[in-house]
């Protein structure tokens, strides 16, 4: 399936189900390792490790959104969207419920990491036991399956 058709059938899904809050996220590779940042401590869910992701605005297109996300928590360029590697849901801090779609993405290169939002960053190899969420993991399970890593 084409990008533009798959995510208008996530937009879709997601309304069906009464989700209230879109998010998307992006397994950053290079080197054979993923891009992973450190929450705040202070902030929801602080300290644990997660995917840059972000909120998708309102009548913001899903791709759009990944692209600008990259850009505004890593501070790389994303070169191309590969895999999309499917979602999760969970409540928010807010108490939205949350979809987050997840994509393995391409940057441009892989420095200079400049983070706005997060305390740290570590680029991490796969066969390592990530300090990430179960649904996270999840995630990096699929990304290894599709990329055969």
């Amino acid at each position: 399936m084409e990008l533009a058709a798959l995510l208008e059938n996530l937009n879709a899904e997601a309304e069906h189900d009464g989700v209230q809050q879109l998010v998307v996220g992006a397994v950053v590779q290079h080197d054979g390792k993923v891009l992973l940042l450190q929450r705040p401590e202070d902030d929801f869910m602080g300290g644990i490790f997660e995917l840059p992701s972000g909120k998708v605005e309102a009548g913001e297109a899903l791709d759009t959104a990944l692209i600008r996300e990259v850009k505004e928590e890593s501070g790389l360029d994303v070169a191309a969207i590969r895999d999309y590697l499917g979602s999760f849901d969970y409540t928010s801090g807010s108490g939205k419920k949350s979809r987050q779609f997840n994509f393995a993405v391409d940057v441009t290169a892989p420095e200079p990491i400049e983070l706005q939002e997060h305390d740290a960053y570590a680029w991490t190899v796969l066969t390592d036991e990530p300090p990430v969420t179960d649904a996270v993991k999840d995630v990096l399970s699929k990304y290894r399956e599709v990329r055969g890593v």
